[in-house]
């Protein structure tokens, strides 16, 4: 039986008598594969196909079939109204039978493929104006000869959308339409727009390959055994140590016992955060340990042998060691960041590799381990202190905090907006820590919270204190369980929650933080017996939320197994990237030579090619630069905030630099508005928030001042004074956020979109759920992070602000180190060993 849905001046009836014929009608368009209808309108207007009626002859377009059961009565084709339906067929039309009362609607593919002919002729417009520099380096030498590549393009839009109407959308049968389709799902029109002229670059440049290029680029892009990127460690018997468990069970202390051992090692953590913990640990017990990140280095006087402790994307691959410990291992299924983790893995040349992580990494490491040929030996952990999800949260009053409670953010504006908050309600003090914080400061701030003889009662913190930090938190309150990710907001993983709610309830009493800051260098510690008499009788981590809406979301969670790992991030080294390079023009555009990579490679089910994010933009903006592959591939790792205002012009500056090998002195660079030092924060024509936005984005600049200096330090020569600036800057932006306030009226707008994001979310998890997915599988549809919220949304002035602001379609920014392995500093941080 149709469902008849009653309208205005019509009984329901007459509105079923309608549907009736309607609905059923052999004529009427048929569900096929993935939404395509045969015979709708395509966006090119005309049918797709045809296909016969029930008494074997084709339907005429526009054009009924010969009367049957759910054909209208004849008093409706001669153009009269049925009783009370209010429908009426001209009689001149009735006559011939020519109408269409009601026209078939396009398909979800037709509408798509209007789309993507809208995208071709704003393309068709920036190359012919913004960007008309780009286009003679792929070969086209006129406006006549563009215009015909663009109509040709434009012709396999529609071809490949056509294909897609019929049934045809898989990536072997309609690549282009696969790869349009992908990029506009996973970050809607702007990615869009990138895979858009990609897909046109592709068009221009392939035409010339001949069969012998196709066949050697594939050979090339053949990327299933990445355990032969490392022969010199495929040639060492290593033993791999698993310590897996939840969060707060000694697992990571009993690993960096067997670093602080041993005569020479490394440990690689996630934050360069845990990487100045550890660093300080070491030396402060009189152990010489060096700094190795990717804009800072401190290495010890007298230090003569390897001992370092690094972020992960800097881990030596090229030297002979006792011990690394590499922590945070289930990182390396991450999207963007994963091939980190699997290289330092697979290439560090340790005899003994400690990997610290959760369970669900067992199955995936265990696989690991047989192909690669090491011992494995897996450590399991429990929990030292219970953990308990309560039953209420906090309904948004902040006077219901309480001594020990952490409350965490994803934006650091958020964060100290929250702080005067507390503060303001309380009356009591409040520490802050997250990512972007200076290691110094972010120390000061651990202790006072962990004192339990002074006023700082509260902590606010970004997701930062999951990976490890050595915090005494009581309690940890979930000031939202979503996070807005560019696109909009989404929901934070399961593993994410269970990560950050494992803070609550340290195995110790805030004292023994004070007295013994320097023994939990990554957040997790064994306490011996003991000391368990001085702890607390009861020392019950609590976890809850600060809105209604978000705790149901929290109790799921924790009461969830996360899903095991299945795949392991990879990216190509550089060596393979240089090679791939050599089978095209030397005018070809180095964006499109990656994102050819990424296209045809072949990966084992072991394997994922982990995303691009601000490089291909990087690589299209220094282009035009005289610069090396290489030169091409260290800028495209670069730390970059690309949407900040001004920063492509720091980026073109920094590359005719190093295309011209001179003009790196700090003070001759005209990008950097180092006159904003010498401004009162409160003299910005916009006030403090404009001071706040353009001193972020010269931190910014400065910090990839540093990065490059590493890498071309005979250009960059100005890194102490780059040092001291940065450290000025620093000063002006915690001006700026102590200033920093929410009123009601912003707090609530921001709820209300949150709220509306969570519901929307939470459908989808139900929907997953009854599909039999994981609750992870509809978070893992929008585009994933980084970890540290702080890093990846300091862009965002406000979220609230964002979201109601026209579009809220602002890029998330990251400043750590993207996935295209570092360049070559000299053997001991070679991409790849030999």
């Amino acid at each position: 039986m149709p469902l008849a849905i009653r309208k205005g001046g019509q009984c329901a009836f007459c509105v079923f008598r309608t549907s009736e014929w309607l609905a059923p009608s052999c004529w009427q368009p048929v569900q096929l594969q993935n939404g395509a209808r045969p015979y709708s309108r395509t966006a090119f207007g005309r049918p797709l196909s045809s296909s016969p009626s029930r008494n074997g002859r084709a339907p005429t377009k526009g054009r009924l079939p010969s009367r049957s059961r759910s054909q209208p009565p004849p008093d409706f084709q001669r153009g009269r109204l049925m009783p009370r339906s209010g429908l009426r067929v001209p009689p001149e039309q009735a006559v011939t039978g020519n109408y269409n009362l009601f026209p078939r609607t396009e398909t979800a593919y037709g509408v798509f493929g209007k789309l993507l002919i809208e995208q071709v002729t704003l393309l068709r417009k920036r190359l012919q104006n913004r960007e008309h520099r780009v286009v003679a380096a792929w070969g086209i030498t006129s406006n006549l000869e563009l215009e015909r590549k663009l109509t040709s393009f434009g012709e396999s839009i529609k071809e490949c959308t056509r294909r897609a109407e019929n049934g045809i959308v898989s990536k072997a049968e309609n690549p282009l339409f696969y790869r349009l389709r992908q990029a506009f799902v996973l970050g809607n029109v702007k990615e869009l727009v990138s895979e858009m002229k990609y897909a046109f670059i592709n068009h221009v440049v392939s035409s010339g390959f001949t069969t012998q290029d196709n066949a050697n680029q594939e050979k090339l892009a053949d990327l299933r055994y990445p355990i032969e990127w490392f022969p010199a460690t495929r040639a060492m018997q290593r033993t791999v140590h698993l310590h897996v468990g939840p969060t707060n069970s000694g697992k990571t202390y009993h690993a960096l016992q067997k670093l602080e051992a041993a005569a020479t090692g490394v440990y690689a953590g996630p934050l360069r955060l845990l990487a100045h913990e550890v660093y300080s640990r070491f030396n402060a017990k009189g152990k010489p340990c060096a700094l190795v990140t990717g804009e800072e280095r401190r290495v010890p006087e007298g230090l003569t042998h390897l001992m370092s402790s690094c972020t992960v994307e800097m881990v030596p691959l090229n030297a002979v060691m006792d011990v690394a410990v590499i922590d945070e291992i289930q990182m390396m299924s991450d999207a963007e960041r994963g091939w980190a983790w699997t290289q330092a893995f697979l290439g560090v040349q340790a005899k003994e590799v400690h990997l610290c992580g959760e369970l669900r990494t067992i199955q995936l490491v265990t696989d690991l381990c047989k192909a690669l040929g090491d011992e494995l030996v897996i450590h399991r952990y429990e929990r030292l202190s219970p953990l308990k999800t309560e039953t209420k949260s906090l309904r948004g009053d902040l006077k219901r905090l309480e001594k020990g409670d952490a409350v965490i953010l994803f934006s650091r504006v958020a964060i100290h907006a929250m702080k005067a908050d507390i503060e303001k309600a309380t009356g009591k003090r409040c520490a802050v820590v997250y990512g972007s914080l200076p290691p110094e400061t972010r120390a000061q701030q651990a202790a006072l919270f962990n004192d339990p003889n002074n006023d700082y009662d509260f902590l606010v913190a970004s997701d930062a204190v999951g990976m490890g930090l050595n915090l005494s938190i009581k309690r940890i309150i979930f000031e939202a369980t979503s996070k807005h990710d560019g696109i909009g907001f989404r929901l934070i993983k399961t593993s994410e929650i269970k990560q950050i709610a494992g803070r609550a309830g340290r195995y110790k009493t805030a004292s023994d933080a004070m007295k013994k800051d320097t023994l939990d260098a990554a957040g997790e510690e064994l306490v011996k017996v003991d000391e368990e008499k001085k702890k607390p009788v009861e020392n019950i981590g609590l976890v809850t939320t600060l809105e209604n809406f978000d705790l149901p979301i929290v109790k799921r969670a924790m009461e969830t197994d996360a899903e095991p790992l299945k795949t392991a991030g990879i990216f190509p080294p550089s060596n393979i990237l240089l090679r791939f390079a050599n089978y095209f023009p030397p005018k070809t555009p180095f964006s499109y030579i990656v994102l050819r990579l990424h296209e045809i490679s072949s990966l084992h089910p072991s394997f994922h090619l982990c995303r691009l994010k601000e490089q291909i933009e990087v690589a299209d903006l220094i282009q035009p630069y005289n610069l090396t592959n290489m030169d091409r591939i260290v800028f495209m790792s670069a730390p970059v905030a690309i949407r900040e205002a001004g920063f492509s012009d720091v980026i073109t500056e920094f590359a005719d630099c190093v295309a011209k090998q001179t003009g790196g002195e700090l003070v001759d660079l005209q990008s950097l508005n180092l006159e904003l030092l010498e401004m009162d924060i409160h003299a910005h024509p916009q006030g403090s928030k404009g001071y706040l936005k353009e001193s972020e984005a010269l931190h910014k600049a400065l910090t990839l001042y540093l990065w490059l200096s590493y890498r071309f330090a005979g250009i960059f020569r100005s890194q102490a004074l780059a040092f001291h600036v940065k450290g000025l800057v620093e000063e002006k932006i915690d001006q700026c956020l102590g200033e920093v306030h929410w009123d009601a009226a912003r707090r609530k707008q921001l709820t209300k979109l949150r709220r509306k994001a969570v519901e929307d979310q939470v459908i989808e998890m139900e929907a997953a759920e009854d599909l039999g997915e994981g609750l992870d599988s509809a978070v893992e549809r929008r585009t994933p992070r980084e970890k540290d919220g702080s890093d990846t949304d300091e862009t965002f002035e406000d979220q609230a602000t964002e979201m109601a602001s026209e579009g809220a379609d602002r890029e998330v920014l990251s400043g750590a180190n993207v996935p295209i392995l570092p360049p070559s500093e000299g053997a001991k941080y070679d991409s790849a060993n030999v």
